[in-house]
């Protein structure tokens, strides 16, 4: 989230972040939106959350997710076709679904033995981590790497990721 504010104001993207929006006014998400200067919208989850959160976009143009890790409504996927992004810590399809998420995919990744790693933006489908993919960023998997210096990489790599599929969907570039 603070990527892409930074690089919104920086002029990395050319778009501005119309709200940060946060389930719980604890989120650590919070203080960084403050020091952005970004505005911020709490919608906590109820019975209302799902029509919340397309009333929340409604003067939006996409909606980019960045640490959100439930199943997105269907009304918002309705409300926004094509136009839900999210990053993943993996090369997808590998280390994606249910489950997979922050050092779980990292220690997987290293579990497993895999040679390379990094990141995916991809479009957002009703299955977990199933959308088109948009960009991959790819880094080597060290012999001497731990789940905590893997994701150290990859965050790198999601940070010149994500404003390039972005930059992609204000412009409707295909992959």
């Amino acid at each position: 989230m603070a990527a892409i504010g930074h690089a919104c104001r920086n002029g990395k993207i050319e778009a501005v972040v119309h709200t940060v929006i946060t389930p719980k006014d604890t989120c650590p998400a919070i203080p960084r939106a403050a020091e952005l200067e970004l505005p911020l919208t709490v919608v906590p989850y109820g019975e209302d959350y799902a029509q919340s959160l397309v009333e929340a976009f409604k003067d939006v143009d996409f909606v980019c997710l960045a640490g959100y890790l439930k199943p997105v409504p269907g009304c918002v996927l309705d409300a926004f076709p094509d136009r839900v992004l999210n990053i993943h810590p993996s090369l997808l399809p590998k280390f994606g679904g249910r489950g997979m998420y922050g050092m779980h995919v990292h220690s997987a990744v290293i579990a497993m033995g895999e040679k390379e790693s990094g990141c995916t933006v991809h479009l957002v489908s009703e299955g977990y981590d199933e959308g088109r993919i948009l960009v991959q960023k790819r880094c080597e998997v060290l012999p001497e790497d731990t789940p905590e210096t893997l994701a150290a990489r990859v965050l790198e790599l999601e940070h010149i990721a994500y404003p390039e599929a972005i930059h992609q969907v204000i412009h409707g570039i295909q992959n």
